[in-house]
């Protein structure tokens, strides 16, 4: 009887309004000391009691309990870690090592899902600080996904957007919003001039290519007809040679004199008369010369006829 009055005493006070309510106020006092402290862990802790174990339906202590992982896992060093595992660059060797990451990465699990149970909120202000939230997360994940940037920061503007909608007044979203867009557009024309940049480059390489191709057809031109004239002087080298060659072959005409004294040697005349005779020869030669030159040198007279 004892026994059953001990479970019936402790199951009234968990059930107990007036008790759960004292036990919700000091889980959130606890929660809200240990988050002002950044003592995130004891206040996700507190805060899951308050949450879970006694089924508060507080939209103010789950988004507290959402900042308060974040700050452990976004606002950390650990949003690396969580991109080296996805691209299996770090390696698990033990179950120690495992455990500890698998400690470290449920809290980017405790955020993001908090805030989107919150993306609904009665409360507009809570319902728009969750998804501004949700936009830094989308961010900080196009920072470490290249792949997919695009895609994490479509995803980061509409949670701004959604979260001015929620709450025109939010002058964090709007700025985070602005600047988005801002960064995008910033992003977007740096990489049109970069595309333009490599058409530019790209065109220069033709030209370059063009002008390399143009040089070496016109280098080819000149080293064709160079070597078309070098090929002419030596096939007029070479024939220059051979008709020296044939001239060299054929037979030199004998000179008249020679002629002559073969012929006065055939004779059987002494080579003293036949010089007698040939000096003979050259003299009546020169003084027909001479006659002939001063018949041309007398001038006609003019009044007699030409015959």
């Amino acid at each position: 009887m004892k026994y059953i009055l001990t479970l019936f005493l402790l199951f009234t006070s968990v059930t107990d309004p007036v008790t759960k309510i004292a036990k919700s106020n000091r889980l959130k006092k606890d929660a809200r000391e240990a988050f002002d402290n950044g003592e995130y862990e004891m206040a996700i802790q507190s805060y899951g009691q308050l949450l879970d174990s006694l089924d508060v339906n507080d939209e103010d202590a789950r988004l507290n309990l959402a900042n308060a992982a974040y700050l452990i896992s976004y606002g950390g060093d650990n949003l690396g870690l969580m991109s080296d595992i996805s691209s299996g660059k770090t390696q698990v060797r033990d179950s120690a090592t495992l455990s500890a990451m698998s400690d470290k990465l449920r809290y980017f699990d405790i955020a993001e899902s908090n805030y989107k149970a919150l993306k609904d909120a009665v409360d507009p202000t809570i319902a728009s600080s969750a998804l501004n939230q949700m936009g830094i997360i989308s961010y900080k994940m196009s920072e470490q996904s290249p792949d997919e940037r695009e895609s994490f920061i479509q995803s980061s503007l509409a949670n701004f957007k959604g979260a001015l909608k929620k709450n025109p007044q939010n002058e964090l979203a709007r700025y985070n919003y602005e600047l988005l867009k801002k960064l995008k557009r910033q992003q977007e024309q740096q990489e049109q001039e970069q595309k333009q940049d490599q058409k530019q480059d790209q065109k220069n390489e033709d030209q370059k290519d063009q002008d390399q191709k143009n040089k070496d057809e016109k280098n080819k031109d000149q080293k064709d007809q160079k070597d078309q004239k070098d090929q002419k002087q030596e096939q007029q080298q070479q024939q220059e040679q051979k008709q020296d060659q044939q001239q060299q072959e054929q037979p030199q005409e004998q000179d008249p004199m020679e002629k002559v004294k073969e012929k006065l040697k055939e004779m059987n005349i002494s080579p003293e008369k036949a010089q007698m005779i040939l000096e003979a020869m050259k003299n009546n030669e020169i003084q027909y010369v001479q006659q002939n030159k001063r018949k041309a040198s007398k001038r006609k007279r003019s009044d007699k006829p030409d015959w």
